[in-house]
């Protein structure tokens, strides 16, 4: 299981504001290159987001999903990640002073990920830990230096029948 904290010089909230934003998760998540919303309303439990990941000209379509949510404090996702599977990621927000303590627990479910786990693997996945926590916070402390840069209208997004062309943000 790959666990690892980072301080971020802002408080919790506006931690939580970006990670409630399902259009930003490829700014700070690592190896993702675009997201967006596509059913529920993100964060909360059963709601989804579409990301995808380039490698060279290899482009992977992948999805996570939001198994549970306390709003403002912990999130845990389930990643599918194609052929690898699927994987969970628990992010919790503490407060620390004024700052906020992000702590993620990342681990493999089912599919070749959860078989291939070993101490190899969990060392990448720290590297990866290291680098995403850096990106949010970066992004986070920016924000409060300049507030409103980058903040996106929250919506619900509702996805009908192709035939009714209910497909909409």
């Amino acid at each position: 299981m790959a666990v690892r904290h980072h301080l971020i010089r802002v408080g919790p909230g506006a931690v939580w504001d970006v990670l409630a934003d399902g259009h930003r998760y490829a700014e700070w998540v690592v190896g993702t290159s675009e997201s967006h919303p596509v059913r529920g309303q993100w964060p909360r439990t059963g709601a989804a987001i579409h990301y995808e990941i380039r490698l060279g000209p290899l482009r992977l379509d992948n999805e996570t999903v939001v198994r549970h949510c306390e709003e403002g404090s912990r999130l845990e996702l389930e990643a599918h990640a194609g052929v690898l599977g699927t994987a969970r990621i628990a992010i919790e927000l503490r407060p620390w002073g004024e700052h906020c303590l992000v702590i993620v627990d990342e681990h493999p479910l089912r599919g070749a990920g959860g078989r291939l786990h070993n101490v190899g693997f969990e060392a990448l996945i720290q590297l990866r830990h290291r680098t995403m926590l850096a990106r949010l916070a970066k992004l986070c402390e920016a924000e409060a230096r300049t507030p409103g840069s980058g903040r996106r209208p929250l919506g619900q997004v509702t996805v009908g029948s192709e035939a009714d062309g209910a497909g909409h943000a």
